[in-house]
């Protein structure tokens, strides 16, 4: 490395919270590797100084670029700590050939770059991957499948079922999928819009998904036809075969290597990711887990898997020492502190049911006698708005949910101030009564933390689309009386409610643009014209117990 490149070396790694590391490496620019298909995926090579013979590689697969910040941040902070590194761009980004397609080719082409790279001098047969978001899915295409395996991977801020970013319990997450369509189809433009925060794009986003028909929102926020947003939109019924080759959460996980896994309680794929690792222990595979206060791809999230990732492959490629520590490591929100366990969920914790009552209370209790239905309605022309929550880029994580809890389609039921800090740890589920006069409806459920001078934060939620092609399913079932007993899945957290605070719980029926309005018609998402309202009931008495249920620890 030239002196300039040391001196950038070393603000890059104080950047990422990096002990200095001045160690000189190579770059080999622009490396071919064929696919089967004939199409050449270009790579930059990192090669430690003195490293002469045959030695491990780190290969890294990204849709964003090899050079400059690329680089800098995922490839020469471990080459100048001694390890090589592979940084490939993905099909038809950067140089490499064929067409982008997001989550369609990263299998094959992953495990044909895996052989190559096994084939060359200048690796020893050792391959390991990591990375996060887009980089982790690449991981989760190859690991469960690469013969002999590889030897670590660190799929970060990411899940093996990758469209669980993009649909969520079947409801359209269409604000990062447009937001992300809009970053990767002008990134290689140049200009103002690229991939990070910008709020001149998410204003243009959130109008153009007021627009419809949706297939052509692309156009309005990148200026052309993204391909990735028109698959979103063209292949967003329930159980969909388009997205095989893209979710890899039903492969045999026993033949993974070593996992690491670092992400955050406001990260948009924490839900699956939280999943896979549970898997991945209950099938005997060495994992670990660490998952503090951040948003998908903040700085703070950045430097944890920088941090963990140089221990981890130093480990596991040249012998260094095994990391220290609980294999599982969470951060408990409003508390300050962390909290090391042996799996996930933990079982130190127990379950503590918080049931919706007439009149808009939250009590420990149930209703004793039957009582009318609580009613609101949801006007997708008039949706209700998101606030707060796990996001693809700021703003996200918690915010004033009270202007929100005002409006005529929220249902709010309140406890009564708590007597001692309730530290609530795992999954987070609820179940709610419903009835609709639409068939075509979607159910949100929020949890909040209101403070003593009544501000209501967002701390978790779910949504469960409710569909007649798919009703009654396993967390959907239907009563002689027309009533929906519907399960919904809120987010995991590690959170700690104060003493004096107040839990509440909020009803509606959707969160946009955070996710898609749905319309009440049943038209296709991608073609969809016009709306319809939608009248709730939501239940409450003896028969119809609708309650939250939260895992409190201790």
């Amino acid at each position: 490395m030239t002196t300039s490149s040391l001196l950038v070396g070393v603000v890059v790694d104080a950047a990422l919270g990096l002990r200095p590391a001045t160690g000189a490496y190579t770059v080999e620019r622009d490396v071919a590797v064929p696919m089967p298909d004939g199409v050449c995926l270009l790579g930059d090579r990192y090669r430690p100084a003195g490293d002469t013979g045959p030695s491990p590689v780190v290969l890294v697969r990204t849709p964003y670029g090899r050079a400059g910040l690329g680089g800098q941040v995922f490839a020469a902070p471990l080459a100048r700590r001694g390890l090589q590194v592979f940084l490939q761009a993905t099909r038809g980004t950067f140089g490499s050939g064929g067409h982008f397609r997001p989550f369609t080719t990263e299998q094959d082409d992953g495990l044909a770059t895996v052989e190559w790279l096994r084939e060359q001098p200048w690796c020893d047969g050792r391959v390991a991957m990591t990375g996060g978001s887009y980089f982790g899915h690449t991981q989760w295409a190859v690991a469960p499948y690469a013969d002999p395996p590889l030897a670590a991977v660190s799929p970060h801020i990411t899940a093996a079922r990758a469209t669980v970013a993009f649909y969520d319990h079947g409801v359209p997450q269409a604000q990062t999928a447009l937001t992300w369509s809009a970053a990767i189809g002008r990134q290689e433009r140049g200009g103002l819009l690229g991939s990070l925060p910008n709020p001149l794009l998410r204003a243009r986003v959130q109008r153009a998904l007021r627009r419809l028909p949706l297939q052509a929102a692309d156009v309005r926020v990148a200026g052309a036809p993204v391909p990735f947003w028109r698959d979103f939109t063209a292949h967003a019924d329930p159980g969909d075969a388009f997205w095989s080759t893209a979710d890899h959460d039903e492969a045999d996980l026993r033949r993974l290597p070593p996992v690491n896994m670092v992400t955050g309680w406001w990260d948009l794929f924490l839900a699956g990711q939280l999943a896979d690792f549970s898997a991945l222990q209950a099938a005997g595979v060495p994992a670990r887990l660490q998952v503090g206060p951040w948003l998908h791809g903040e700085l703070g999230e950045l430097r944890a898997v920088l941090r963990s990732d140089v221990t981890w492959l130093d480990h596991h490629l040249r012998g260094g020492p095994a990391p220290s520590g609980a294999p599982v490591r969470v951060f408990l929100q409003q508390a300050g502190t962390w909290l090391d366990f042996q799996q996930w969920p933990p079982s130190e914790t127990h379950p503590v049911r918080s049931h919706l009552r007439a009149g808009g209370a939250l009590t420990a209790e149930p209703e004793h006698a039957e009582v009318g239905p609580t009613r609101f309605t949801y006007d997708p022309a008039d949706p209700t708005p998101t606030v707060g929550g796990p996001m693809l880029q700021p703003p996200g994580k918690q915010a004033d949910n009270r202007p929100v809890e005002e409006r005529p389609d929220v249902l709010v039921f309140t406890g009564p101030p708590l007597p001692a800090d309730l530290d609530v740890v795992g999954p987070v589920r609820a179940r709610v009564h419903v009835r609709t006069d639409v068939p075509h409806a979607d159910v949100f459920v929020r949890v909040c933390d209101v403070d003593p001078h009544g501000v209501s934060r967002n701390v978790v939620d779910g949504i469960r689309r409710l569909d007649p092609r798919t009703v009654p399913a396993p967390d959907v079932s239907l009563g002689d009386d027309g009533v929906l007993a519907v399960d919904v899945e809120l987010f995991p957290t590690a959170y700690r409610f104060r003493t004096g605070h107040r839990l509440r719980v909020q009803v509606s029926g959707g969160a946009f643009p955070r996710y898609a309005r749905n319309l009440g018609t049943g038209e296709p998402f991608a073609t969809a014209t016009r709306g319809r309202r939608c009248r709730f009931e939501v239940c409450t008495g003896p028969a119809h117990p609708s309650a939250v249920e939260l895992p409190v620890l201790g």
